[in-house]
């Protein structure tokens, strides 16, 4: 197995990195990477860029990665599931694990660019293979399932 740990030190400057659109239910989001996944185990960092009216992902919570959103610029609405909560340049909201960390961010702007950093620790999820039951067994913090091999 290749080591992936971050192998040098590294600057990235917002406005240089090149960054890639992402299209989602007619949202669009942009994402720059300041640490791609294939550099580093232990956690993912990206500049995060949404449009007006937009948001970035979904609703969605992890299992084993925790998150934290560093507002750089506009003001967002976070969707979790103690309501909602707005965040400007500034702040930072971080999210825990399970279905208590549930979250999406939108930008509340109708004319101003959300611009955040997203860093989030970096942990797969154990799948175990049944090949007598042609299953796997997926397990993960808060929870598991068996699914049908491919």
């Amino acid at each position: 197995m290749e080591d992936k740990k971050m192998k040098e030190i590294s600057v990235k400057n917002y406005n240089q990195v090149e960054g890639q659109k992402n299209s989602q239910n007619g949202n669009e989001f942009t994402v720059k990477p300041v640490i791609p996944h294939d550099q580093a185990d232990k956690c993912n960092v990206n500049f995060v860029e949404v449009e007006p009216g937009n948001f970035a992902y979904g609703y969605h919570y992890h299992e084993m990665n925790e998150e934290v959103f560093y507002i750089i610029s506009g003001t967002g609405v976070v969707r979790t599931p103690q309501g909602e909560i707005t965040v400007t340049a500034g702040d930072a909201i971080t999210f825990p694990t399970g279905p208590e960390g549930a979250h999406v961010i939108r930008n509340a702007s109708e004319t101003e660019k959300l611009v955040y950093i997203d860093f989030g620790t970096r942990a797969a999820a154990e799948i175990v293979h049944l090949p007598d039951f042609g299953k796997i067994m997926v397990i993960g913090q808060n929870g598991m399932g068996i699914y049908d091999e491919m």
